[in-house]
């Protein structure tokens, strides 16, 4: 005789193999790497929610938001180091990180200085989790110009920190270093018209989100090249 599995197990089973923990992120923040990968995400594209399997995770999370300048009418972006989340998952929860002062950031330039944030999961049952800061740096736009930045590719030294080994929960981590994480990689001169356009947008799209004072560098260093 064949013998034919119940569809209410096979459902059942289906649905247990799918399942996971979820980390969802405000708007604010961004994902940079899980666990030594980078996560793809875009300008136009938040990704807020991130699938998790039992186990533990060293996620790289970056506050990165526009805000009002404090001396005209523009705006500006402002990011902080990505600061490293590791997390203990040890069932299919619904985890949340917001800043520890609550939903609304005061003062987002001091904010993003050192980001203080907490996780909590949906039932308020305890967390596992450690949060440590990092003191990689972005490479700036008129760095690169000049070719003298000592900044990094912020992605792949988040990359880098999270694929490290796990510290212990009993432990205080040490900051992670810059030096340690990832270094810049060497500057690229557009090489056909293709590169050309694509280097003019993106000089554009710079200009139109820099601050006042790098606006002012950048025009230094033009006026120079004329």
């Amino acid at each position: 005789m064949k013998s034919v599995m119940p569809i209410a197990l096979i459902a059942l089973l289906g649905s247990s193999s799918a399942m996971a923990a979820n980390l969802t992120i405000p708007m604010a923040f961004e994902y940079l790497a899980l666990n030594g990968q980078k996560v793809e995400s875009s300008l136009f594209n938040h990704k807020a929610d991130l699938s998790l399997d039992n186990g533990t995770h060293k996620i790289a999370i970056r506050y990165h938001d526009m805000v009002q300048d404090d001396f005209s009418d523009s705006e500006s972006f402002i990011k902080s180091s990505p600061f490293i989340v590791t997390l203990k998952v040890d069932g299919d929860y619904q985890y949340q990180l917001q800043p520890a002062e609550g939903e609304i950031i005061k003062r987002p330039k001091e904010f993003a200085k050192s980001p203080e944030v907490i996780v909590t999961r949906t039932g308020g049952g305890q967390v596992s989790y450690q949060v440590e800061q990092t003191d990689i740096t972005e490479s700036s736009f008129i760095g690169r110009l000049f070719g003298n930045d000592s900044g990094q590719d912020v992605e792949a030294a988040a990359a880098v920190a999270t694929g490290s080994a796990v510290a212990a929960s009993s432990v205080p981590a040490k900051p992670i270093s810059a030096i340690e994480a990832a270094t810049l990689p060497a500057t690229t001169t557009p090489s056909n018209k293709s590169e050309a356009e694509h280097a003019q947008q993106m000089l554009q799209y710079w200009w139109l989100h820099a601050d006042e004072k790098t606006r002012k560098e950048f025009m230094s260093w033009a006026i120079k090249q004329l």
